[in-house]
């Protein structure tokens, strides 16, 4: 990918949240890595988001976020979007990575500077510097798990910036949802942020969906999804309440440990996760593998039987 314009045409569709496993030594595991992604794409997901939130950028060195960059970028080419995850407490790094994400043909994802008595003038200068140094356009992520929460009316002056050609949103309140649709639809691109909420999103017009628990049920989430945009509405609900026992232990334990885990019992390498995070204990585990026997027995889930 090489412009902005493709940016913006290819920033919509299912993404998978690619999970970083980290080997019993606490390296990346660059080989599993390959067949997480080789799974999704296989199954006709449109994009990836790589080193974001729950692929635990946060405990990554600068040096291994670009090694996980060029080693993504080069499994992967031009096959389907990748969104590389440049946010950053630190200005001067989601620089450098931003520059390394669009010079290797992906769409940099950047969160407002997470630092106390920032204020909107000071987020909207910060954008202002940043998105000028990809030739491929800037997606925002609005994550307020991990810092400042964007109000609409912000973003709808972010979208003044050139260059901003997508939204990640990780409010999904129905007042948020309907104002960002209603303003800016077709303008920049709307993906939902999390997989444990999102048909209604869906349903009301956003372009996207990006999903950690793909990595997991990479079937189940592909089938909601195709569901919601196909306007099955019901079908879509009816999927999505066939995994509420995971999504349950999902906001109990958090992820990436939960998704990791359910991987593990499917026989997929996530790997283990970095400290601070800490791998699920004995009863939380055996909890999430009761949510995912009864899951499985929803033959609408999809997911084989043991």
């Amino acid at each position: 990918m090489k412009t902005i314009e493709e940016s913006f045409e290819r920033s919509r569709g299912l993404f998978n949240i690619t999970v970083t496993p980290f080997d019993e030594a606490g390296e990346i595991d660059f080989k599993a890595l390959e067949d997480n992604i080789e799974r999704v794409i296989a199954l006709g997901y449109d994009g990836l988001l790589i080193g974001g939130t729950y692929g635990e950028f946060a405990a990554m060195s600068l040096d291994e976020r670009a090694s996980l960059f060029k080693a993504v970028m080069q499994v992967v080419g031009d096959r389907v979007l990748v969104l590389l995850c440049a946010a950053g407490q630190d200005v001067r790094q989601v620089r450098d990575l931003t520059v390394l994400a669009s010079e290797l043909g992906g769409l940099p994802m950047v969160t407002p500077p997470y630092v106390t008595e920032v204020k909107d003038e000071h987020i909207i200068n910060f954008f202002s510097e940043i998105v000028p140094l990809s030739k491929t356009g800037v997606m925002i992520y609005n994550a307020p798990g991990i810092g400042i929460t964007l109000s609409p009316t912000l973003i709808e002056r972010l979208c003044d910036v050139p260059g901003v050609v997508a939204l990640k949103q990780g409010d999904l309140g129905l007042a948020v949802i309907d104002q960002l649709v209603s303003r800016l639809a077709g303008r920049i691109r709307l993906l939902v942020a999390s997989d444990l909420v999102m048909p209604a999103p869906l349903a009301m017009g956003f372009d996207g969906l990006s999903s950690t628990n793909s990595c997991a049920l990479p079937e189940l989430i592909y089938a909601i999804y195709h569901a919601a945009i196909e306007g099955d509405i019901r079908m879509a609900a009816r999927l999505h309440r066939s995994w509420y026992p995971l999504r349950e232990c999902a906001r109990r334990y958090g992820q990436p440990q939960t998704t990791k885990a359910v991987m593990r019992l499917r026989g997929y390498d996530g790997g283990t996760v970095r400290a601070p995070l800490t791998g699920l204990t004995a009863p939380q585990l055996a909890e999430l593998t009761q949510a995912f026997e009864r899951m499985r027995l929803d033959p609408i889930s999809g997911i084989p039987k043991a």
